[in-house]
């Protein structure tokens, strides 16, 4: 397994079907093991609080996970992108 961006990125559009998915190395070197704010689109957390939300996205990356060392998660329904990106 290839950790990097676009890889998560890839694992998370596919398994939670995420219209949307934003995911960046912040590592200096971009060793793959910070990712500060991966977050995803999807109809899947409409209706769910943050942290089932969440859970449906570590349920996703369980394998990747333990070899990342900072990981933060935005995790937005359509709705919620909609509106932040409007203001």
């Amino acid at each position: 397994m290839e950790l990097s961006a676009n890889y998560l990125r890839e694992e998370l559009r596919r398994d939670l079907e995420a219209e949307h998915v934003e995911v960046e190395d912040a590592t200096l070197n971009r060793c793959a093991t910070s990712f500060p704010s991966p977050g995803g689109v999807e109809g899947k957390f409409e209706g769910k609080p943050l942290l089932q939300r969440h859970r449906l996205v570590n349920e996703c990356l369980a394998e990747e996970l333990p070899h990342i060392h900072a990981f933060e998660q935005k995790t937005l329904t359509p709705e919620q992108w909609t509106r932040q990106r409007q203001e």
